[in-house]
């Protein structure tokens, strides 16, 4: 019986919503874009709206932070390898590593802790830029469980304020005391939009994580590379 009263409720609001769409098509036409997103972000109401736009806020301030560091992170490994052994032919370790400590980026970071320890044998070196290597890696993926949380939160908002919509709605039906399409649409609405503005603010959220993981993946993968290579060029130096 509860069942089938939702459906009712929701065929109703469905058929209320679009008398009501239908109406507004052409002033909604009218009206520029962010107007348009404006009006819907009111009408979805303030309070949960609002939470899901600071999920968006706080999530594009950690994603953008992640995709400027990563940027300033990514280093030209076969140039620095060059100019390493260049520095090394004709400066010696110390050159190396000054080298290293004008370069940015963790994979010159690595390579100046790997010199550093260049006079206590070649599997101190190796050691060491195996575990400085973890140090950076966890340094690159700082911030991203920040970006899965708000990607986790804003459709769990959405969900949330569906769920008061319909509340809202149960209440106008006992209020009026029957099931009219102009009473339960206006909590059908609101939980439409805050549904769709929950899941609109994740995908956002999600494209922007992924492209940061593939980024650090490729970081990752540059700096083992390039830890391998300059293993090979102090074997070729000591020799």
């Amino acid at each position: 019986m509860v069942l089938a009263v939702i459906g009712l409720i929701a065929i109703s609001a469905e058929y209320a919503i679009a008398q009501e769409a239908a109406a507004d098509l052409t002033v909604q036409q009218e009206m520029p874009v962010h107007q348009q997103i404006k009006a819907k972000f009111i009408e979805g109401g303030a309070g949960f709206m609002g939470l899901v736009l600071a999920c968006l806020i706080f999530g594009l301030a950690f994603a953008i932070e992640r995709i400027i560091y990563l940027n300033l992170a990514t280093t030209n490994t076969k140039k620095l390898l060059a100019k390493i052994e260049e520095a090394l032919a004709t400066g010696g370790v110390e050159a190396a590593k000054e080298v290293c400590r004008n370069t940015r980026g963790p994979v010159a970071s690595i390579f100046y802790q790997g010199l550093d320890r260049w006079d206590q044998g070649l599997e101190v070196v190796e050691k060491s830029v195996v575990s400085y290597g973890s140090v950076q890696m966890s340094l690159l993926e700082r911030g991203l469980s920040w970006i899965q949380l708000f990607i986790a939160i804003a459709p769990m908002l959405g969900f949330l304020g569906t769920v008061i919509g319909m509340i809202a709605a149960f209440d106008a039906i006992e209020a009026a005391g029957d099931i009219s399409p102009n009473v339960v649409a206006s909590g059908i609405k609101v939980a439409l939009i805050t549904t769709v503005g929950g899941l609109i603010v994740a995908i956002i959220l999600q494209l922007f994580y992924n492209y940061i993981v593939s980024k650090i993946d490729s970081i990752v993968v540059a700096m083992e590379d390039a830890s391998i290579s300059l293993i090979d060029i102090l074997v070729k130096f000591k020799k």
